[in-house]
C-alpha cells in the first residue's frame, strides 16, 4: 500500500463498536477498539501480525478481550478489591477531540488517535476516585506502535492506582523464545504461591509454564523468537515498579508481557519498547 502520508480511519466492527485504524505510508497498520481502548491488531508493512488474539475472544461487553494490548487500570492483576486488571478494559472509551498538548519532541509524522475514559456513576461506586484517563496510540513512519497514558486527578483527593499494558506478542513457538535482561532480578512466582526468588540464568527460556512478576526491571529487555528470526527490544524509563511475564505451551503459543505503573510505552519489532513518564 502506497500513501502520501499517515492515515486514520474510523470504522465499526460486527457488534457496532467503533474502531480506529491507523496506517503509515509503508503499509504498516494498527487497529484499535473503543471497547477497552484496546489495540487488537498491529501489522508490519509485509502484513505480518505481531499481536496474538484468541480464537475464542469475545469482542463486546461485558467480556474482556483476550489478546492484543489490554489496558489494565486502575488495578493490575488481583492486587486490590476490584475485578482482575481493573475496569478500564471493559468500558467504552470515546475519541478525544481536544487532547492537551504533548511534549514538543513528540514525532509529528505518524498516524495517531487520542482516546478518553472517564468514570461512570457505577465506576465511582466501586472505586470512588474521579479521573480522566487519556490514551494516545500512534503508529510511526517506521511502523513503531506507541501507547502513552496520562491520568488526571479531577478532584485532587489523593489516590493510588496501577496501570499496565498487558501485551500479547505473537510468537512462533514458546520453546523457540528466550528473554534477556532479567538476570539477578527478584521475582514473585505465581505458580509457587507468590514465593520470592532471584533470577539466576543469563536468559529466561520456557520449558514449562512461567508466570512471574519481576520486582523492578532494567532499562533494556530483549525478546528473541529464533524461529521467526524476530527480536523485540524493550527499553524503559520512569516508574520501574515491575515487569510481569507469562508464557506457556498450547496449540497457538503466545507470550504476555505486563508493565506495572508505566506512563509511556513505545512498541516496535526489532527496535524498542519504551516506557517514560511525561
Amino acid at each position: 500500500m502506497n500513501q502520501s502520508g499517515p492515515a486514520v480511519e474510523v470504522t465499526q466492527d460486527r457488534n457496532g463498536i467503533h474502531q480506529v485504524v491507523l496506517r503509515n505510508p509503508r503499509g504498516a497498520s494498527a487497529r484499535v477498539s473503543l471497547y477497552g481502548g484496546q489495540v487488537l491488531s498491529w501489522r508490519t508493512d509485509r502484513g505480518e501480525e505481531l499481536l496474538f488474539a484468541s480464537t475464542k475472544a469475545i469482542f463486546k461487553p461485558p467480556y474482556a478481550v483476550r489478546g492484543g494490548i489490554p489496558i489494565c487500570f486502575p488495578q493490575f492483576g488481583q492486587r486490590g478489591s476490584l475485578e482482575q486488571h481493573g475496569f478500564a478494559r471493559n468500558r467504552i472509551w470515546i475519541i478525544d477531540d481536544n487532547p492537551p498538548p504533548l511534549h514538543p519532541n513528540d514525532p509529528s509524522e505518524k498516524a495517531y488517535t487520542d482516546l478518553l475514559l472517564k468514570p461512570s456513576e457505577d465506576d465511582l461506586k466501586i472505586w470512588p476516585n474521579s479521573f480522566e484517563f487519556r490514551l494516545r496510540i500512534s503508529l510511526t513512519a517506521d511502523g513503531n506502535l506507541s501507547l502513552m497514558s496520562r491520568i488526571r486527578n479531577i478532584n485532587y483527593k489523593p489516590f493510588s492506582f496501577s496501570i499496565a499494558y498487558l501485551t500479547y506478542f505473537s510468537i512462533s513457538d514458546i520453546s523457540e523464545v528466550r528473554v534477556e535482561g532479567l538476570e539477578t532480578l527478584d521475582y514473585l512466582d505465581n505458580l509457587c504461591q507468590r514465593e520470592r526468588f532471584t533470577e539466576q540464568g543469563d536468559a529466561l527460556t520456557f520449558e514449562s509454564e512461567v508466570d512471574r512478576v519481576y520486582l523492578g526491571s532494567r532499562d533494556t529487555i530483549a525478546i528473541f523468537d529464533h524461529e521467526r528470526k524476530r527480536t523485540f527490544l524493550i527499553q524503559k524509563q520512569g516508574l520501574p515498579d515491575g515487569f510481569g511475564i507469562h508464557g506457556k505451551r498450547n496449540r497457538k503459543p503466545w507470550l504476555i508481557l505486563g508493565m506495572k505503573n508505566t506512563r509511556r510505552c513505545f512498541v516496535s519489532m526489532g527496535q524498542q519498547l519504551k516506557n517514560q513518564s511525561p
